[in-house]
Parts: structure tokens; C-alpha cells; sequence
């Protein structure tokens, strides 16, 4: 006999209808994140990075343009002070670092931040969060991209004695009309990426060594002509020059964070990721000081006011010789390559569980069943930062990208407070110390930061965050998996 007045039986795999709030709040859980791992469309990413690999990727992806090409643009603000810049700029990525360390052992997934949002604050800010990362990667290959171009003009001239003319080798504005070289850099590590991840990490450690013997060289002969009469007028723009400098070399420490890009192809991920993005951040800030402090002691510091090729520059008039300038260009040329590298890794990871979550379209996350990589992905991602590296100056680039990896970073750090309230008994290979106090502080860091940066890249961030809203609210938000898909999503309202 039918029982008129039961309600119908519920089908678990339906789609959950939820209102527009309850869409753009909607988390997807630790362990689906971690059990979607390495799947895309077509194929899997590969487990085949060790510890020592992934520390490589990080520093690969940190040091390069920071030092050998923005340190001519960061002098001229804070002085003989731009050491105090770097120390500025060093904290607030180890607040950072250290949450990313905490995210990283415990949801060691390809998104990076945007994965840890996700899990944590909910779809609407995992989009925010990803869009960022779009800046702090895509935008950032094109920045290091046109760096490179201005070392190998240096190299190039002092090999053969000819240098690639301003209207191949420069943005429009600034004499050019392309700047082929920034072109050329990023299409070669799209080659690299191709080939495999493995293959890719073995060439970028061969790049990561020659680039770490370039920088101990120039310290060593830099040495040499240190004069101390140039740390006298120690902060001559005082300290808002220094805040300027530090937030514009914030920039120098983007990149620690690329480990995390690499969880779903990490052989013991939970243990090597914290590890590797620690070890990382403590060489590149090492290395970083130390330059900063010789290239200082070296010149005076309005010598750096419109230099290029620096580091080279310094050696050179210091020896009376251009053979050390041009031995250190090459080492530049090497090393500025390997952050096009891993960065061009990273930003196509991130996309790649954006794509896996329906967030940005499908193929994003196709992968090639012969090499275990998003060829699809790559190919797309390398032409849109070639593109950037041969058209946009770098200045305007190095800021853009500044201000969202600043924004990323402090929603990392709010991820780990949110996380540990949620989610108190989850197991955690690494934990920041002293509770919430690191946590608040990174994202106070990178507020400050952020808040030091000029009008202009406000209104950028602004427009750019506005178009990624339109993106969202007019695909991601429909397409979600978690709109699509069976009820797996927490909300809110769940916990």
C-alpha cells in the first residue's frame, strides 16, 4: 500500500541547487582536493620531484630578475637603506612562507593558494585568490622575460661586440617595437615544460647552481672596490623611500611559493613541501642581502638611477675589465631563463586545478597520456607571457605583479587561521608556531606592502580584479563542478 503522505526518496547524486550566496561560499573539501590529485582530462601528472627538486623549482623561480635586474630600480628609492628594503620585503614573505609551509603539508595539491582558499573561505574567494596568482605568475614571466633581454644585450656585446637594436629588444614606448628577446625566452621554456616535469626540474637544477656561482662571484669581486664612504647618507629619502623600495622588491620573492604548485607531482609531497619552500626562502634572502650589500658598498648609490644589467656594470668598474661583466651576464642570461621556467610551471598548474574544478575552461586541465603534462595549457599560457614580456615595459609589469601576489599571500595567511579553526584535529606535517600571532602578521605585512605601492597600480589591480569578477559571475560560478557534480561541497550553513 503507497503511503501518499512519505516525501520521495532523495537521489544523493543529483545536483544540489543553492542560491547565488550559497554558491559563491561553497568549499570543496580537504580530501576531495587530495583525492583528485594529479587527475586531468585525458591523463595524470606524474609523481617524479624529490625534496631536493622542489627546493630547486622554488629558488629557480625566486632568484633571477630580483637581483640581477630591479635592484637598479629599487636603489635609487631607499639608498645604501635598500638592504633594510630587502630585510622588509624577506619578512613578509617568511610570515607568508611559513603558512604556505602549513597549507602545503596538509592539502598538497597543484592550486597553491587558490586550492587552500578553496578548502577554507569558499569558491567566490578561491576565484579571487586564483585570478591573483594569474597576475603573480603570468604577468611576472613577462617581467623576468624582458629582464633577460637586457642581460643578453650585455653578453651579447661582450662576446661579439653587437647588441640587439632598441626597436627589436624593447616595449613600444621605450623605443622598441617588440622586445624579441622576452618573446624568445618564454617560447624556449614552453619547449622545456613540454618535454615533462622531470625532465624540466633536472635542467632548471643545472640553471639553479650556475646562477647561485654567478651571485657568489660577483660578492667576491665586488668585494673588492666596497668603499665605505658609500653607506654615509645611509636613508637619504628616509623611510617611506625604503617602504617603496621594499614593496617594490617584494617582487625579488615572488617565486618561493612555486614548490606548492608542484604537490600533485611531488613523490612524498606532505613532508617535501614544507620543507623545500622554507629551505628556499632562507638561501634566496641570504643571497639577496649579501648582494644588496656589496653592490651598494661598490657604488654610490645614485650611480644605479637608470643602469641596466647592473650586477655586470658593477663588475666591470670595478676590475677595469669587461671580462667580469661579461662572465657574470652569462650567468644572468642562465638564471633569469630558469625563473621563465619554473614560473611558466607554476602558472600552469594553478590553471590546471582551476580547469579540474570547471572554474576556467576544460582545457586548462588536459593532459598528454605520453609526457604527463598540460600541453594544451602550456601552449596557451607561454604565448599570452610572450606576448606581455614583447609589448608592456618593465616597470609597469614588476609592480602589477607585486600588488597580487602581496593579495594572494595574505589570503594564505588567513586560509591557516580559518583552517585551524575548522579544522583543528587535521593532520599537519608542519605547524606555525605560536598560533594565529604569524598568521596575522604575514597578512599585515603584506597589507602594509600593499598599501606602499603608487595610485597607477591600484587602479590596475582594481581593473584587473573586475574583469576576473565578470569571468566568474558569467562562467566559473555556473560551470563549477561543485554546482554541477554530485552534493560534496560544505557550505557555511554545514559546519
Amino acid at each position: 500500500m503507497l503511503d501518499h503522505g512519505a516525501a520521495p526518496p532523495v537521489d544523493e547524486t543529483a545536483p544540489r541547487k543553492t542560491s547565488a550566496l550559497g554558491a559563491i561560499s561553497r568549499r570543496k573539501p580537504v580530501e576531495q582536493l587530495v583525492a583528485e590529485g594529479g587527475q586531468g582530462e585525458g591523463g595524470n601528472l606524474r609523481r617524479s620531484l624529490s625534496m631536493w627538486q622542489l627546493t630547486m623549482i622554488s629558488i629557480g623561480a625566486t632568484l633571477g630578475t630580483g637581483i640581477f635586474v630591479v635592484l637598479g630600480d629599487a636603489v635609487p628609492k631607499a639608498g645604501p637603506a635598500v638592504t633594510i628594503a630587502f630585510v622588509i620585503a624577506g619578512l613578509t614573505a617568511l610570515f607568508s612562507a611559513l603558512s604556505y609551509a602549513e597549507l602545503a603539508g596538509s592539502i598538497p595539491v597543484a592550486g597553491s593558494s587558490y586550492s587552500y582558499a578553496y578548502a577554507t573561505m569558499g569558491e567566490l574567494v578561491a576565484w579571487v585568490c586564483g585570478w591573483c596568482l594569474v597576475l603573480e605568475y603570468g604577468v611576472s614571466v613577462a617581467a623576468v622575460a624582458v629582464g633577460w633581454g637586457e642581460y643578453l644585450n650585455e653578453l651579447l656585446d661582450g662576446t661579439i661586440g653587437v647588441t640587439i637594436p632598441d626597436v627589436l629588444s624593447s616595449a613600444p614606448g621605450e623605443g622598441g617595437i617588440i622586445n624579441l628577446p622576452g618573446l624568445i625566452v618564454v617560447m624556449l621554456a614552453m619547449v622545456f615544460l613540454l618535454g615533462g616535469a622531470r625532465e624540466s626540474a633536472v635542467v632548471n637544477t643545472i640553471m639553479v647552481v650556475v646562477k647561485i656561482a654567478a651571485l657568489v662571484l660577483f660578492c667576491a669581486i665586488g668585494f673588492m672596490g666596497f668603499k665605505s664612504g658609500n653607506y654615509k647618507d645611509f636613508m637619504p629619502l628616509g623611510t617611506a623611500g625604503v617602504s617603496a623600495a621594499g614593496a617594490s622588491l617584494f617582487f625579488s620573492y615572488i617565486g618561493f611559493d612555486a614548490a606548492s604548485t608542484a604537490g600533485e607531482e611531488a613523490k612524498n609531497p606532505k613532508r617535501d613541501l614544507p620543507r623545500a619552500i622554507m629551505l628556499s626562502l632562507i638561501i634566496v634572502t641570504a643571497l639577496y642581502v649579501l648582494v644588496a650589500a656589496v653592490a651598494v658598498g661598490a657604488w654610490n648609490w645614485k650611480q644605479f638611477d637608470g643602469s641596466e644589467a647592473t650586477l655586470a656594470a658593477i663588475m666591470n668598474d670595478v676590475t677595469g675589465q669587461t671580462f667580469w661583466g661579461t662572465l657574470l651576464a652569462a650567468g644572468a642570461v642562465i638564471s633569469i631563463a630558469s625563473v621563465v621556467l619554473t614560473v611558466l610551471y607554476g602558472q600552469t598548474r594553478v590553471l590546471f586545478a582551476m580547469s579540474r574544478d570547471g572554474l576556467v575552461p576544460k582545457a586548462f586541465a588536459k593532459v598528454s597520456a605520453k609526457t604527463g603534462t598540460p600541453r594544451v595549457n602550456t601552449v596557451i599560457v607561454s604565448v599570452f607571457c610572450g606576448a606581455l614580456a614583447s609589448v608592456i615595459p618593465l616597470g609597469k609589469l614588476v609592480d602589477a605583479t607585486s600588488i597580487g601576489t602581496l593579495f594572494a599571500f595574505g589570503l594564505v595567511n588567513i586560509a591557516v587561521i580559518v583552517l585551524r579553526y575548522t579544522r583543528p584535529d587535521m593532520p599537519r606535517t608542519f605547524k606555525v608556531a605560536f598560533g594565529p600571532v604569524f598568521p596575522v602578521l604575514g597578512f599585515l605585512f603584506c597589507a602594509y606592502n600593499m598599501f606602499s605601492l603608487d595610485a597607477v597600480t591600484w587602479v590596475v589591480f582594481g581593473c584587473w580584479m573586475a574583469a576576473g569578477l565578470v569571468f566568474y559571475f558569467l562562467y566559473g560560478m555556473r560551470r563549477s563542478r561543485l554546482a554541477s557534480g554530485p552534493a560534496l561541497a560544505e557550505t557555511p550553513a554545514e559546519k
